[in-house]
């Protein structure tokens, strides 16, 4: 247990620096990412206290969707908020473009490798996650339904508020998922882990 929580903590904080370095890249970020950006934009909270925030809301909504809380999810919602921030302290804004394409492919690929460490750790399911899967318990539809709805719904709204939707928007939406199905495998306790873990690949 010791070994799979040290897992889960360095998998979390290599995802929190992840997103910040596509943050920097300026090009487009995840559809979650996008809300969190349009939501600091009216509140000036700050990026990880934002996403912290949605994290214990999304919690809120797992109430009703009777989902149990792992160590996992708890940890998912307390860490990759500050560990983002991190990320965006280190590394500065306003870079030339060809850096910001590189910072947002580099942090495309660490998002991906966190995911395999801290879903491989199997203690939970993040928050978003656990949103996802719940409501494809309850509803019967199937999990891509549930995912696009949910993401296009986020997506949208953080649009609105004026978050940054771009390229790196599209990119992200069409290659974490086999990047992460490769990763998975690497990191997971066992292939049956690995592959229970597949269809719910949206680790923040």
């Amino acid at each position: 247990m010791t070994r799979r929580v040290i897992q889960l903590t360095i998998g979390l904080f290599l995802y929190g620096i992840g997103i910040a370095l596509i943050v920097r890249g300026a090009i487009g970020v995840a559809p979650w990412d996008v809300l969190t950006q349009g939501l600091d934009g009216h509140l000036h909270l700050g990026f990880g206290v934002i996403t912290t925030i949605i994290s214990g809301i999304v919690l809120l909504l797992w109430i009703p969707l009777r989902q149990r809380l792992g160590i996992g999810t708890v940890l998912n919602a307390l860490l990759v908020g500050p560990s983002a921030d991190v990320g965006l302290w280190l590394v500065p804004a306003d870079l030339a473009l060809w850096l910001r394409v590189l910072l947002f492919v580099a942090g495309l690929l660490l998002l991906a490798v966190a995911s395999g460490i801290y879903i491989g750790a199997g203690l939970g399911p993040g928050p978003r996650d656990g949103l996802m899967t719940g409501l494809h318990a309850r509803t019967g539809w199937p999990i891509w339904a549930v995912r696009t709805g949910i993401e296009g719904l986020v997506l949208a709204t953080g649009w609105v508020l004026g978050g940054n939707v771009g390229v790196g928007t599209v990119l992200f939406a069409v290659l974490v998922g086999p990047l992460c199905q490769w990763t998975l495998p690497l990191f997971a306790r066992d292939r049956r882990h690995a592959h229970a873990a597949a269809p719910a690949l949206d680790p923040a």
